[in-house]
């Protein structure tokens, strides 16, 4: 059993990195596993391989410990827009989704309207750009047919209420992008039907990671428009033919995954598996409430969520405009790594943040005060 300390304890980024909502360093176990299964490729002794090629049961049973989806719901996928893109061209009718979503949502419905004109995006209004069942209750019509929405909304860091959210849109389908919550928020996937997301983040696996999960009805409903010769209900490579698809989730692929990106994904998800997503989130908790606390003693506006439940592993801060400048040096200036987008800083911790960072978190907030008040 690995204990949260010690799953802090193995990872190595730099003090000062505070961008997991973008990329997440991974640790230990996932470079360990790049590095011995590289090693055994790389020597292909006779007989060696196989085991390479046992990594997609090895990777679904990864993915349903954390999801509860069952191993034959989950397809690994390379990333999170490869899922979204499978299962919105492979839909029907409207799909109500809001148009400040991350772009991987939004290109995967226009993309899909524009090729094969079987869905219509219905763009929602939205509370500044949260998706809540009170404002979507008001946009839904008859030829709504599915709903997409975050886990985590991107820009705020906003947690959507799956639970909420089923209630209201019936029986239409519920798409998931997990992307910024898989891992670390202890979600119910169990109410969405599509659900994908990628490691190379919050599970710190690393790049070429991800999976796409269906729900019977969903597994029934979307249509593998993309479904190559990987795909196939043989199993066996389809030789001087095409054969159909697959029944389920596994009619989604193109051709053979890249063993060792599954098994990077594997072990990253197993380790989180082991040491529970409820004590990881309550460990990001924290480390969220201590940022927004520091914003607050330096008066530094935080416009993204305060409250518990509805936020995840992002804190947003927002200085007036004609401080952002100063306020990005600062943080610059001391090693502090965040992300910048639309006069926004979006700083998100992990478990693995040290007392180092914020103490360069602080300095970065003690000189944009004393920059400001000169």
């Amino acid at each position: 059993m690995i204990s949260l300390d010690d799953y802090a304890a193995s990872f190595g980024e730099e003090p000062g990195y505070l961008n997991f909502a973008a990329q997440g360093p991974p640790g230990r176990a996932v470079k360990d596993e790049q590095y011995a299964l590289t090693g055994l490729f790389g020597r292909a002794r006779f007989g060696s391989l196989d085991g390479l090629f046992d990594q997609d049961e090895r990777v679904r049973n990864a993915v349903a410990a954390v999801t509860g989806f069952a191993p034959t719901q989950i397809g690994f996928q390379p990333n999170t827009s490869s899922g979204l893109m499978h299962a919105m061209f492979g839909l029907t009718g409207g799909v109500a989704l809001s148009v400040a979503e991350f772009p991987s949502m939004s290109f995967a419905a226009v993309r899909a309207a524009e090729a094969l004109g079987a869905i219509t995006p219905v763009w929602m209004e939205t509370d500044h750009g949260r998706v809540t069942p009170g404002n979507l209750r008001a946009q839904l019509t008859p030829e709504v047919t599915a709903v997409a929405v975050s886990l985590v909304d991107f820009r705020t860091g906003y947690v959507a209420d799956l639970e909420g959210i089923r209630q209201v849109i019936g029986d239409r389908l519920l798409i998931v992008d997990a992307m910024q919550g898989f891992g670390v928020v202890d979600a119910p996937y169990e109410v969405a039907d599509v659900v994908a997301a990628g490691g190379q983040k919050w599970i710190r696996a690393g790049w070429g990671t991800g999976f796409l999960a269906l729900s019977d009805r969903a597994a029934q409903t979307v249509v593998p428009v993309f479904s190559g010769f990987s795909a196939t209900e043989s199993g066996e490579l389809p030789l001087d033919g095409v054969e159909p698809p697959r029944a389920g989730v596994g009619a989604f692929s193109l051709t053979h995954p890249d063993p060792i990106a599954q098994a990077r994904f594997a072990v990253a998800l197993e380790e989180i598996a082991e040491v529970g997503v409820t004590e990881i989130n309550a460990r990001i908790r924290d480390n969220v409430s201590r940022i927004i606390d520091l914003a607050d003693e330096y008066a530094i506006p935080v416009v993204s969520p305060r409250e518990v439940n509805e936020r995840a592993g992002i804190v947003v801060i927002e200085p007036p405009a004609d401080q952002l400048t100063v306020m990005t040096a600062s943080l610059f200036n001391h090693g502090v790594t965040t992300t910048l987008r639309e006069g926004r800083i979006r700083l998100s911790p992990h478990v693995s943040t040290d007392e180092e960072t914020f103490d360069m978190l602080r300095a970065s907030f003690v000189s944009f005060a004393s920059a400001i008040n000169i």
